[in-house]
């Protein structure tokens, strides 16, 4: 069994203002993304269902954390997994269904306890981002709730998800 380094960041590592710091920044997240996918293959998944986590992970730190919501990924603020997948994931997914929303929820979980091991999260942090991850039946709601949107109803169906918050 190989054995994964430790990951050595500062939270100040995951700061960014310019094109330069956010490159930075993206090439770290792609280190932690290859460290958590040998990290689930050497706890017994399945290569192909590791690789499956890894992308969904990728999609909610590279594309959505980063690259939309312009944040630390080991500063997350609560809200941060209810936004995503209560609104987020859904506008941007030609198709959204609860079944595709469910692995990138169960990715987004095992990032981050993988991110607590490796101490870039607290266990407060840890505990209100799986308790967010957990609503499965609000983000079932959502979904429906928006595919069944007519007229100018959009501005009410994201303002639902933001009072949550």
């Amino acid at each position: 069994m190989t054995h994964c380094p430790e990951i050595e960041f500062e939270h100040d590592d995951f700061e960014f203002d310019t094109i330069d710091e956010e490159l930075l920044v993206d090439e770290r997240c792609q280190q932690i993304l290859k460290q958590f996918y040998l990290f689930l293959q050497q706890q017994g998944m399945a290569a192909e269902q590791a690789s499956e986590l890894a992308f969904s992970a990728d999609l909610y730190l590279r594309d959505y954390l980063i690259d939309f919501g312009r944040q630390n990924i080991v500063r997350p603020q609560p809200g941060i997994v209810t936004t995503f997948a209560g609104s987020w994931f859904i506008t941007h997914t030609l198709d959204p269904d609860v079944v595709l929303l469910e692995r990138h929820l169960t990715a987004i979980s095992e990032l981050y306890r993988y991110m607590h091991r490796q101490h870039l999260i607290s266990a407060g942090e840890l505990s209100f981002l799986i308790e967010e991850a957990g609503q499965l039946e609000f983000y079932r709601q959502r979904i429906d709730s928006f595919m069944n949107l007519t007229g100018d109803g959009f501005i009410e169906w994201d303002a639902k998800c933001q009072s949550r918050l």
